[in-house]
């Protein structure tokens, strides 16, 4: 199993990974690195445990916004198929009353015509 050193906070982390995950986990471990360094910034010296956990915080909360919109998003999808499907049943069911109203025009159409030849 591949090993990759990462660096948060200045320290460095020895870490196992899937075969080809390598650099997705040295990316994730730099992204993690801005959170915890940015509240470093903001907040100073306030420990490593804290400051892990408030990073930690702050992605579960972008994780929970990004969730709450994909599920927006996903009832907008929903409810655009129902939009579109219940437009199909209604173009359907207008298609068939056109074709029957062919129809019937049609039969009207060649009573005529008969009509009109008998009694030339």
């Amino acid at each position: 199993m591949p090993q990759v050193t990462v660096t948060i906070d200045g320290k460095q982390y020895r870490m196992a990974c899937d075969e080809g995950q390598e650099q997705h986990l040295i990316g994730l471990a730099s992204r993690f690195d801005r959170y915890v360094s940015h509240l470093k910034e903001s907040f100073g010296e306030i420990g490593d445990s804290r400051l892990t956990v408030m990073a930690g915080i702050m992605i579960m909360d972008e994780m929970a916004e990004l969730q709450n919109r994909v599920q927006r998003l996903e009832e907008e999808v929903e409810a655009s198929r129902e939009e579109r499907d219940h437009a199909l049943r209604r173009n359907t069911q207008e298609d068939a009353a056109v074709g029957d109203a062919l129809v019937v025009l049609a039969e009207r159409m060649e009573h005529l015509a008969q009509r009109l030849g008998s009694s030339a």
